[in-house]
């Protein structure tokens, strides 16, 4: 099954994300396990983990340099809020 599409993402506390689906749905992914590696790693800077956007059709979330996370881990991995 795909998962529902987003409707918003909100970074929180402790590299944390707030993710917000079409179905009402909040949940929380924990980022901190990704934050590895010069790709990734560039996360650990607060002001761009916090430049986190939704995609614009709502399949997703990315950065600015283009660091992503899969839509299903992101859904599968997070837990309600």
């Amino acid at each position: 099954m795909l998962q529902p599409k987003l409707i918003s993402v909100k970074p929180e506390e402790n590299y944390m994300l707030l993710l917000v689906y079409k179905t009402s749905e909040r949940k929380l992914f924990d980022v901190k396990p990704y934050i590895k590696g010069s790709w990734y790693g560039m996360l650990k800077d607060k002001d761009y983990f916090n430049s986190v956007r939704l995609l614009e059709d709502g399949t997703g979330i990315e950065w600015n340099d283009g660091q992503d996370i899969a839509p299903h881990e992101l859904y599968d991995n997070s837990i309600k809020r």
